[in-house]
């Protein structure tokens, strides 16, 4: 099988649906709020952060997760829309759990004031990007499932199927 075809066969369960479901409507909603909460959430927290560009930032990974996020809804190209989304995981966590993690600004981001930093606090404050995580790399490796367009595209199926 070609590469690109590779890239909508899949052979997960249907419960799949349920991790998209989770996975790409948390993302949508995070992606929205970086635009209507863009003080608290968007280019304001980016700057708080220590992010470069946060004008420009904020409004580029919100749009990045609408878009990711209602791709993997709908399952048309989970596995393409999987990969930036980790990449804005990774900056999330590097930029904002790695610091808590320390008890100290890390690499140009700053700390945000907790009772609390070291491992356990991190892992607290972690918990919701390591589920996101979780999510978006079991959809990297067996696909959208059975109840998506990428079933429908898939090579040897067909849209008429």
């Amino acid at each position: 099988m070609k590469f690109p075809d590779a890239l909508f066969v899949t052979r997960a369960p249907a419960a799949s649906f349920l991790i998209r479901l989770m996975t790409g409507g948390i993302f949508f909603i995070e992606g929205l709020l970086k635009f209507l909460e863009a003080a608290d959430l968007g280019a304001g927290r980016f700057a708080k952060i220590g992010l470069p560009m946060p004008e420009f930032f904020g409004p580029f990974v919100g749009g990045v997760e609408i878009v990711g996020g209602l791709l993997i809804l709908a399952g048309l190209g989970v596995r393409l829309a999987a990969v930036p989304l980790l990449g804005v995981m990774a900056v999330a966590f590097v930029s904002v759990k790695i610091p808590i993690l320390l008890g100290q600004g890390f690499a140009g981001f700053t700390l945000r004031p907790l009772p609390h930093y070291g491992f356990l606090s991190m892992m607290h404050e972690a918990r919701n990007d390591l589920c996101m995580i979780a999510g978006l790399t079991y959809l990297l490796i067996v696909g959208a499932g059975p109840w998506s367009v990428d079933a429908r595209i898939a090579p040897g199926r067909g849209l008429s199927n």
